[in-house]
């Protein structure tokens, strides 16, 4: 990392520059702060590599820069070197214990300063790979291969959730299921290739049409859920009917040619006696009864079958 950034963050004039010229030397870029108050802005705008920080400066101390720096996960991972003047090893060990990953005594000579550098970017590379892994892990945990949406189980879980924040705080919710109409014969006639991208362009095309705070995920198969939070019976009907309306009501381009495809949908609202199995059933037999009407339909769950 012959070009990582580190801030340099030194109330003395004469140090800074110092230090400066020393990273410069070894091939590191250097962004400058004169006070704990201006690292926490260059912390926040440029997002270094590496941060030396005096202990004793104006305005926040380097204690007080390192606490915040802990507590803010988008800053976490930065590994903090304290420059410090003093020789008391009480202060090394609080600093160290609050979280530093290293001490530099003043004056600093250039070639302990680059190997200390050097050792801060390891561990910063190793805490940035590993949260990377853990951010890979937790999107296959709850993201569908295929689509690209929320898997079932991920949309279960909230699902659950929101049921209970409605609960609370006497909101309302809907939920809706969509199956795309007569998917099996399009994976026989054209493929499953084929069948697959028909089922990323419906993603796509949910995800266009629902609102920020709602909740999609491919439900398994051809069949998808999305979640309405504080929405009641008159609009989920109204969402649910632009949602078959943006799926069928313009062909989907493929390599093999347009493809015309609609979609049956049925919701239900939430009452209070629901749990998420409940609404979810219900969301089921109204999705059943849309189907059984002749497909690129919405019913909700209050229509029987018999109608």
């Amino acid at each position: 990392m012959s070009q990582a950034l580190v801030l340099v963050a030194e109330d003395s004039l004469t140090i800074r520059a110092v230090l400066t010229a020393q990273l410069s030397a070894h091939g590191y870029r250097v962004v400058q702060a004169t006070n704990g108050r201006e690292a926490l802005e260059r912390l926040r705008q440029d997002s270094p590599d590496v941060a030396l920080l005096d202990i004793d400066m104006p305005e926040v101390d380097g204690l007080g820069v390192l606490d915040v720096v802990i507590g803010d996960p988008e800053l976490a991972t930065i590994p903090v070197l304290f420059l410090t003047g003093r020789v008391s090893s009480e202060d090394v060990a609080e600093g160290l214990a609050r979280g530093a990953h290293d001490y530099l005594r003043k004056p600093v000579e250039s070639t302990e300063l680059a190997a200390r550098v050097r050792a801060a970017l390891r561990t910063k590379r190793l805490a940035d790979e590993l949260r990377e892994r853990n951010a890979q892990l937790q999107r296959l945990a709850t993201t569908d291969e295929l689509t690209g949406l929320y898997n079932r189980r991920h949309v279960g879980r909230e699902l659950e959730r929101l049921i209970l924040r409605a609960r609370r705080h006497d909101q309302l919710i809907s939920v809706a299921m969509l199956d795309v109409d007569h998917f099996k014969a399009i994976n026989d006639e054209h493929g499953h290739a084929v069948g697959d991208a028909v089922l990323v362009e419906v993603a796509t095309r949910l995800e266009r049409r629902l609102r920020g705070d709602d909740l999609v995920g491919r439900w398994g198969g051809e069949e998808f859920l999305f979640v309405l939070p504080e929405t009641p019976a008159e609009g989920a009907q109204v969402v649910s009917e632009s949602v078959r309306a943006v799926i069928g009501d313009e062909p989907i381009e493929l390599a093999v040619g347009t493809l015309a495809v609609t979609a049956s949908i049925g919701w239900a609202s939430w009452e209070t006696s629901d749990g998420s199995d409940d609404l979810l059933a219900r969301a089921d037999l109204a999705l059943y009864a849309a189907k059984a009407a002749g497909r690129n339909t919405v019913r909700p769950a209050s229509v029987s079958l018999a109608s």
